[in-house]
């Protein structure tokens, strides 16, 4: 028979690897034939060409050898045998089964993405072969991850299921545990500082205070190396350049649930600098470099003030073209003396050009928009100054979630780079429309669009059509910020509205309106702009109601003979602005600040004059490096009146025009637009009265005819100042790729509206009770205060505001809103 003819596959192996035994009897021959037996996914030609052995060849002992190592190092063959039936080379093989599946189980600490990238780079994925020599290394592997964190009892399983056609599923079981707790964390050798001060710089915790919600005493292996580097980088910084840390011990308390950790530190002795020298190529620029140096010999040796030297240097180089500059300090230090002297070394290297901008990520902007934000040029030499620069304006635009640059060396050119920016866009606008009908609005349908970024030009764009029971209104209006290629902008609105108040839930009066405006804008820097507009508004007033404030103005202007016809008024405004900004990104900035001053007033002349100024400010103060923390301040204040005469009288503001505050934007916890002055009516029968122009009080008498009603509808008034102070900080339950997306804050709000022309004693003639009553609205300090916190989303829809505030200082006719919600508004 055919298997008596065979060697078996394991004795010629090791025949091949013992030199005795079958060896002796083993004699070469030439191959007539080679036959591959076992294949079913490898094909027969894949595995001849593994194999350094052809037809006609003289196989030997050592041609054999190398013929089951090839095999094996293929990668394809988990069992291979070799035998011979004449002058026919026969090799037995056993494919590796495919990996038909993967599956994790009780693994929590370590995410089921994060278990499969450390499975890729091994080579272990659905589809590949399955390599059983290397399970063991694997499951070493995950082990040691669970030490690292301080997960002693972790036990790491991988299972091999058998699945028909020689394929398998892997299944890796995790018995995670407990971690170790840090039960103490002990130093030694430490002199100069309490073994309290140096735990404090520690992320590593062996105790953590009950109200201490987020904290922990795991120990994790990373950590603790991190932290031997703070405090290395502490001891530096406070003059111990000799400081080191000689060893740590970690040892673990019998029942493996508890750890003791041991720093031997050696502290050495303070040191001063002597002198500090700088040398190598200074480009002919060492009175500069001296000008701006920041280390003084004399003083206590700070290890951050040489880092922060070293990188200013780059940085200052960088700006004339040496992209890569080399700057190391060398310091040489006297232990009699305990001084160091610092040795500057500067290599600026070659200077680079920039050959080309690329930009990637803007799938809606153009690169013209992009582009004319810039201000590092092609051709030019490259400056991290000016790329910085061309960074912050990408920002400020809004349009982008995260802006990234790179410089990337042009192969064969080690003078030229080419600076790649990669944008992620975000949402620049919003949108809504509906229909809808409520008791309070009626039938209403909305359809609004407001673009930032429109169509990926650069432009800003909108268009608003509004009608329910109160309001009918449309508005279009367009800004192209770079009408000149100077950066000179130009825009426009065209508007109409058809205004009834009184089924607003407001003080009755009735205002249509339209007109159109334009406005030119104007760079004056890098941070500054300026803008001039002229505008014309048409305004028509009826049925109003005879509250007094209104009263004031309306009987200015009504026609004695026909007291309750409609006022007409034709008005042209000129407007100038001012704005100032230094943010570093323009949604959700987090470092910078921002300031902007707009005026309005009518043209003298018109059927109406009167001015309105409105100055809003803004700081970022990033609290840590990583500006997840950051504290903001904001103000707004804003004052408006009438100039000039009208039929002798002294013209006021028309209180459509009024401010108004209160709500999701300023001054959290009061209803939109409800804090300043209330309506009231002073009555003698049905007839409205107030006081004429001349002060007179419509020579009512002082009786109790005299009837004073309080409204609680608020409508605003001429001065507004407002002021928060908010607490930016990271969202809970949220990662940290969300963080461009969604801000958390806790703030603090306070502000006020009054009305500078309200005169309280024109009514002294009212009944005392009723006059106790009435508030003098005219008193600047009747501020409202609230605090709370806030969640903003830039979602797809536009930017949206969650709220919760509380009241810290209100008045007894304020109406509160703990929970408010808007669209549209981001700060």
């Amino acid at each position: 028979m055919r298997l008596n003819k065979l060697f078996a596959s394991m004795l010629l192996v090791g025949a091949a690897f013992s030199g005795n035994g079958w060896a002796d009897t083993f004699q070469p021959f030439k191959v007539a034939d080679i036959q591959v037996e076992g294949l079913q996914r490898v094909a027969l030609g894949a595995a001849l060409l593994n194999l350094p052995v052809k037809v006609g060849d003289i196989i030997d002992q050592v041609k054999l050898q190398q013929a089951i190592k090839s095999l094996y190092a293929s990668g394809n063959f988990e069992n291979v045998q070799v035998a011979r039936d004449g002058d026919v080379l026969i090799i037995d093989v056993r494919e590796r089964p495919t990996i038909s599946a993967i599956s994790f189980d009780g693994n929590k600490d370590i995410k089921d993405e994060q278990l499969q990238e450390s499975l890729d780079s091994s080579g272990v994925k659905v589809g590949e072969s399955l390599d059983r020599t290397m399970l063991a290394d694997i499951e070493k592997g995950l082990q040691d991850f669970y030490y690292g964190v301080g997960k002693y009892g972790a036990k790491v399983e991988a299972q091999v299921i058998n699945l028909p056609r020689n394929r398998v599923e892997l299944k890796f079981k995790f018995t995670e545990g407990l971690a170790a707790e840090i039960r103490q964390i002990n130093f030694v050798g430490n002199e100069h500082y309490t073994d309290e001060e140096l735990a404090n710089l520690l992320e590593l915790k062996d105790y953590v205070a009950w109200w201490n919600l987020f904290g922990e005493r795991r120990y994790q292996k990373q950590k603790l190396q991190a932290d031997l580097e703070s405090l290395e980088t502490f001891y530096h910084n406070n003059g111990y350049i000799r400081f080191e840390v000689t060893s740590t011990q970690v040892s673990m308390t019998p029942d493996r649930k508890g750890l003791y950790i041991t720093v031997n530190v050696k502290e050495g002795e303070q040191y001063k600098v002597k002198e500090i020298n700088l040398t190598g190529d200074l480009q002919g620029r060492e009175n500069v470099l001296k000008t701006i140096l920041p280390l003084k010999s004399g003083v206590q040796y700070n290890g951050a003030d040489v880092t922060f030297t070293e990188e200013m240097y780059s940085k200052y180089l960088g700006r004339f073209g040496y992209a890569n500059p080399e700057v190391k300090t060398y310091p040489e230090i006297d232990d009699k003396t305990k001084e160091v002297t610092l040795n500057i070394n500067i290599k600026p290297g070659k200077r680079v050009y920039v050959r080309g901008i690329n930009f990637t990520g803007n799938t809606v902007t153009a690169d013209e928009v992009m582009r004319r934000e810039l201000r590092q040029m092609e051709g030019a030499w490259l400056n991290d100054a000016l790329v910085e620069v061309s960074k912050a304006r990408l920002n400020r635009l809004g349009y982008f979630e995260t802006v990234d640059t790179e410089t990337v060396p042009v192969p064969g050119a080690d003078d030229l780079v080419d600076v790649q920016f990669k944008v992620k866009e975000q949402p620049s606008g919003s949108f809504n429309a509906g229909i809808g009908y409520g008791s309070y609005s009626g039938m209403s349908l909305q359809f609004g669009i407001q673009q930032s970024n429109f169509l990926g030009t650069g432009n800003q764009a909108g268009i608003t059509l509004n009608t329910n029971r109160y309001q009918k209104s449309v508005n279009l209006s367009y800004t192209d910020p770079y009408f000149t290629k100077d950066g000179v902008s130009l825009g426009g609105s065209v508007y109409w509205s058809a205004f009834d108040a009184n089924n607003a839930y407001l003080e009755r009066y009735k205002n249509n309106s339209y007109g159109v405006a334009t406005t030119l804008g104007f760079p004056i820097n890098e941070y500054n702009r300026v803008s001039v507009g002229l505008g014309y508004r048409h305004n028509e007033i009826s049925d109003v109601s005879g509250y007094q404030q209104a009263l004031r103005f309306y009987n200015l202007y009504r026609n004695s003979a026909d007291p309750s016809s409609s006022l007409s008024f034709d008005n042209f405004e000129l407007s100038l602005g001012w704005s100032r900004s230094t943010l570093d990104r323009g949604t959700f900035p987090t470092d910078g600040n921002s300031q902007r001053w707009n005026g309005r007033m009518t043209v003298p002349g018109s059927d109406l004059q009167f001015f309105k100024t409105d100055f809003e400010t803004s700081f970022y103060f990033p609290i840590n490096r990583s500006h997840s923390f950051v504290f903001l301040t904001r103000a707004r204040l804003a004052y408006a009146n009438g100039y000039g005469k009208y039929n002798s009288n002294d013209q006021i503001l028309p209180f459509w025009e009024n401010y108004y505050t209160g709500g999701s934007s300023y001054l959290r916890g009061f209803k939109s637009n409800s804090v300043g002055p209330r309506a009231f009516y002073v009555t003698r029968d049905p007839q409205a009265c107030s006081p004429d122009a001349s002060g007179d009080s419509c020579s009512l008498p002082g009786d109790l005819n005299n009837v004073y009603v309080r409204s609680n509808r608020s409508i605003g008034g001429n001065a507004l100042a407002t002021a928060s102070a908010e607490l930016i900080v990271p969202t809970p339950f949220l990662d940290e790729a969300y963080s461009n997306s969604v801000r958390t804050s806790f703030f603090v709000d306070a502000g006020n509206v009054w009305d500078t022309e309200f005169d309280y004693s024109l009514y002294e003639y009212l009944p005392a009770d009723q006059y106790a009553q009435l508030a003098d609205y005219s008193d600047a300090n009747r501020i409202r205060a609230s605090w709370g916190m806030s969640v903003q989303w830039l979602s797809p829809m536009g930017p949206m505001v969650f709220s919760l505030a509380w009241p810290i200082k209100s008045y007894e006719d304020d109406d509160m809103e703990i929970f408010s919600f808007n669209i549209g508004k981001t700060f």
